[in-house]
């Protein structure tokens, strides 16, 4: 339980996965790992037509990269590996011939923000503020920022990249692309998708994953991209900066 939880539940043509971390559903390596293994199996599933992404718990749907892990970073190989973690995943997402459809209940930081951008549509409560707080510590939202601003525009990701402390509310997200429809709880934003997704596995499932390449074109080159993106990441968070930040946050 301390490592967090993957499960996977198939019905219908509809396959619910769901992470759990007891720190936020933040996402450490290993989870990150067994998030994106479970994506690319329900890929390949033909009893699957289409996949829901949420988290467990309230407050929040993630809390992004593991900050102990974070601390840990020794030196740039280090640093790259970590942040590549994530690059991955939204690899994983992007390349997923099921569309994927997001739950957000809570608070989301960092690398949740960058796992919302990679659905390819989501639905969220009042409650799901976002924001992206790594350029305050000095490293910048490098890795996930080519899906923010495929989803949400230049604007918003300079918006909350420069403003980095700063919570934007989930209407201000839904306003900007990254929510379609945002609900008062989440009863009304579970009924809603319990619409909306077995529509989804009524459809044809060619047409869905036609349609996922045209959604996602242009994006060829992230494979590369990101992992470059991640060797900046892994570089600044060994500055002195960063160690300082670091440590004025832990205590």
């Amino acid at each position: 339980m301390n490592n967090g939880t993957i499960s996977t539940n198939i019905s219908n043509k509809v396959a619910t996965l769901t992470f759990f971390h007891p720190a936020s559903n933040s996402l450490p390596s290993d989870l990150l790992s067994r998030l994106i293994e479970s994506i690319e199996r329900l890929g390949n599933n033909e009893d699957v037509k289409v996949i829901l992404l949420q988290s467990e718990g309230v407050k929040t749907f993630c809390a992004g990269a593991s900050f102990n892990e974070l601390k840990q970073i020794k030196n740039l190989e280090g640093g790259k590996a970590f942040f590549s973690g994530f690059a991955n995943l939204i690899n994983a997402m992007r390349k997923c011939p099921k569309l994927i459809i997001g739950r957000v209940q809570g608070k989301a930081v960092g690398g949740g923000v960058g796992i919302i951008a990679a659905t390819d549509y989501c639905y969220a409560t009042e409650s799901s503020d976002i924001k992206l707080s790594e350029l305050s510590i000095g490293i910048g939202p490098f890795v996930i920022a080519p899906a923010i601003e495929r989803k949400m525009g230049v604007s918003a990701l300079s918006e909350l990249t420069i403003n980095a402390t700063e919570w934007k509310t989930a209407y201000w997200a839904k306003r900007r692309g990254l929510f379609a429809k945002v609900f008062e709880n989440s009863r009304d934003m579970d009924q809603f998708l319990g619409i909306l997704t077995t529509k989804l596995a009524g459809y044809s499932l060619k047409a869905m994953e036609e349609m996922k390449k045209v959604l996602w074109e242009n994006t060829e080159h992230w494979d590369q991209l990101l992992i470059e993106r991640a060797e900046i990441s892994g570089n600044l968070v060994l500055s002195e900066f960063t160690k300082n930040a670091l440590n004025k946050f832990k205590k």
